[in-house]
């Protein structure tokens, strides 16, 4: 399985105004949480998950495009999160147990 998903988080998202003030960040657990959705979205839910290896390159800010790329099939699956302009802003891996 290797598909595109766009991802964008919204300005008005409850986790931005402590994360920071004045220049928000897309907290990691965000992405991780879209990341996980869009597994689920191609597989049905999950039940438990390990993440056994997560690296945040850059960071991912309100309203900002992005994509999530999914590799992989049931249990286990590669993912990256890019830039609009293919940056990368993180990658990883999702075990489903």
């Amino acid at each position: 399985m290797h598909f595109p998903v766009p991802v964008s988080v919204p300005a008005d998202h409850r986790c931005l105004p402590g994360h920071f003030p004045g220049r928000p960040l897309v907290p990691g657990v965000v992405i991780l949480d879209r990341v996980i959705a869009a597994i689920e979205a191609a597989n049905g839910t999950l039940g438990g998950l390990r993440l056994p290896q997560v690296k945040f390159v850059r960071p991912l800010l309100p309203e900002q495009a992005a994509t999530i790329e999914l590799e992989g099939e049931r249990p286990r699956w590669r993912f990256r999160v890019l830039h609009a302009d293919g940056a990368l802003i993180a990658s990883g891996e999702v075990v489903a147990v």
